[in-house]
């Protein structure tokens, strides 16, 4: 992967995981501790998380393809971070498809939420695919 690809990886992987985590764990707590009405908190919640599983199945597309790029895809399978990536693409189509057909199921849409995060947390410990270096350097 070149240095581009690399830069692309991370910033995609920054704005779609940070933006799940800073949601669920601090802006709508946030927003409840500051007193606004519970139905209020719940709506911006409905408004807003859809939005994000979007933009974080976006992102994981691109990383996706940052992957086949660089290892192709006779070995795409056996990568960890494949199979994460395709993880969270399927949970975000689950999100999105639960959320049309059955809007009153919020505890599924909140547990594809939540795995979708978790997802991306076990994605950003994953290292970088990079290429060694090494034959460039001699």
């Amino acid at each position: 992967m070149s240095r581009a690809g690399a830069i692309a990886w991370q910033l995609a992987q920054t704005l779609w995981v940070g933006g799940l985590w800073l949601l669920h764990f601090v802006m709508l707590p946030a927003l409840e501790r500051i007193g606004l009405a519970p139905l209020l908190v719940d709506e911006v919640a409905a408004t807003l998380r859809p939005l994000l599983v979007v933009f974080a199945g976006f992102c994981a597309l691109l990383q996706a393809l940052l992957l086949i790029q660089h290892a192709g895809l006779a070995r795409l399978w056996r990568d960890a971070r494949a199979q994460l990536l395709a993880a969270v693409l399927a949970l975000a189509a689950l999100f999105l498809l639960m959320r049309f057909w059955m809007p009153e199921a919020l505890y599924w849409q909140n547990f594809s939420y939540l795995l979708l995060a978790f997802c991306g947390l076990l994605l950003v410990i994953q290292p970088l695919p990079l290429r060694r270096l090494e034959s460039r350097a001699r």
